[in-house]
């Protein structure tokens, strides 16, 4: 977890001929994070491969550095693109991206972004997601990737978004994790954002629905959890980004859900699991991963534990072909299990 004081450098790599609602729906929240908070938790900076100014689809333009001076200068960077991704397979570009992961930058996608980020070999073993058009054109070229269609999905050192509006979504669900569900919020209040939308939207969580009566930290709570699968958070660290205390939080999902903080989060991987072991050709191994356990044996009990039967058995029953994850409705009921760390 980050500290509040450390300021996040945020890159964005412009490829001509981006949108640029895309751009500033990702810009305003963290500009907005800044000025309402007082404090610059955020820098934000601008690249292309060749530097200069990037024009956007509608003429308006961004004075950008060359990425090639970029090692490790920012924590994440985006990779924003429009729909002519055929103009763009840029081995050199591919090699930078690779360059820049191996230093340990994060990176991100934006619309057409997390298409380039697959092309460059950077989304294997990764959940993410692209602007619709998109998805047929990777599809004809692997049916390896693990493709959902969310309009943002974040997966360990991954933060992918369909674009347009959802880049504002994306980046508020970046402020929740790093600053707290008080400041999100604050932020989607000042841009007249008419509510925060989860990974899942338009379909919701079983815990979170249409339910509009749960408590405010519930709800802040199961959107941490449902986009921290992989990397997963602590209790303390749930409830300080939800803006209570951990007692308090236990209290409110025991009155709103008749169910512990740590049981949902269990839920939540559990469901995500059987969810990838449904509809994607990850290995087992892979799914315990990617939902946060590091020990397979430990993932097989619970897992079994909860459905009746083991993750290698669902694969057998399912043997789905098509490899892209469709968005489901979580619909089982939680068991009472506790949550192992990750860590």
């Amino acid at each position: 977890m980050k500290s509040e004081t450390k300021r996040r450098k945020i890159g964005f790599l412009l490829i001509e001929g981006y949108a640029l609602l895309s751009v500033a729906s990702a810009i305003e929240p963290l500009r907005a994070a800044n000025k309402l908070s007082g404090k610059a938790h955020f820098s934000l900076s601008y690249f292309s491969q060749n530097a200069g100014k990037v024009r956007a689809t509608c003429g308006a333009q961004f004075e950008t550095e060359p990425l090639g001076i970029l090692s490790n200068q920012v924590d994440i960077l985006f990779v924003v693109a429009g729909n002519n991704l055929g103009d763009h397979e840029n081995t050199t570009l591919y090699a930078q991206l690779r360059k820049l992961a191996a230093h340990g930058v994060a990176l991100g996608g934006i619309s057409g972004g997390g298409a380039l980020l697959a092309k460059a070999g950077l989304m294997e073993d990764r959940r993410f997601t692209v602007h619709w058009e998109h998805v047929e054109e990777l599809n004809a070229l692997s049916d390896g990737y693990f493709l959902e269609r969310r309009i943002f999905v974040v997966d360990r050192n991954r933060y992918t978004c369909a674009g347009g509006v959802a880049s504002l979504d994306m980046m508020l669900a970046l402020i929740k994790t790093e600053l707290g569900a008080e400041l999100a919020t604050t932020v989607s209040d000042w841009l007249v954002h008419s509510g925060m939308r989860s990974a899942d939207e338009p379909l919701r969580s079983r815990y979170l629905g249409s339910n509009s009566s749960l408590n405010s930290c519930v709800a802040a709570a199961v959107e941490l959890m449902e986009s921290h699968v992989t990397d997963l958070l602590t209790l303390d660290q749930i409830a300080m980004l939800a803006g209570v205390s951990s007692r308090k939080l236990q209290r409110n999902f025991k009155s709103d859900l008749s169910i512990s903080v740590m049981r949902c989060y269990m839920d939540i991987r559990l469901h995500k699991a059987d969810e990838l072991l449904r509809k994607t050709r990850m290995a087992v191994a892979q799914v315990a991963f990617s939902t946060g356990f590091v020990d397979q044996a430990h993932f097989a009990s619970v897992y079994r534990e909860k459905f009746g039967f083991s993750p290698t058995e669902r694969r057998k029953k399912t043997r789905v072909s098509p490899p892209v994850v469709r968005t489901a409705v979580l619909t089982e009921e939680s068991e009472d299990t506790v949550a192992h760390a990750h860590h």
